[in-house]
């Protein structure tokens, strides 16, 4: 079951654990059947591919899906990694905002 996620595409993200732990990048896909994003610059694979008409062949890196759960919203204020509340503005809007320094992260 996918779950309501608090991250989207175009978010900057911090890693909080693994092997890029610290790195930062923008969401470029979020999977949500699977719980996971893909984050441009973070968890780089490479993959042997076959040459066809249209791509040329050979070892080729490209960034690989990370689970949700060890990527942070980067705060924009401060930078670092911060949890994703809600609130609702005096116009009737719904955003997402940083717990770390309230700023809010959606237009």
């Amino acid at each position: 079951m996918a779950l309501k996620l608090k991250i989207r595409k175009g978010d900057k993200v911090v890693v909080t654990t693994g092997k890029d732990k610290g790195k930062t990048g923008e969401v470029l896909k979020v999977l949500r059947e699977e719980n996971r994003a893909v984050v441009q610059g973070v968890n780089i694979v490479r993959r042997h591919t076959r040459q066809t008409p249209q791509a040329e062949g050979g070892i080729i890196a490209k960034e690989a899906p990370i689970h949700i759960s060890n990527i942070a919203i980067e705060d924009p204020k401060e930078g670092g990694a911060s949890r994703v509340g809600f609130k609702t503005l005096d116009d009737g809007r719904k955003v997402r905002v940083a717990k770390r320094s309230g700023e809010v992260i959606d237009g």
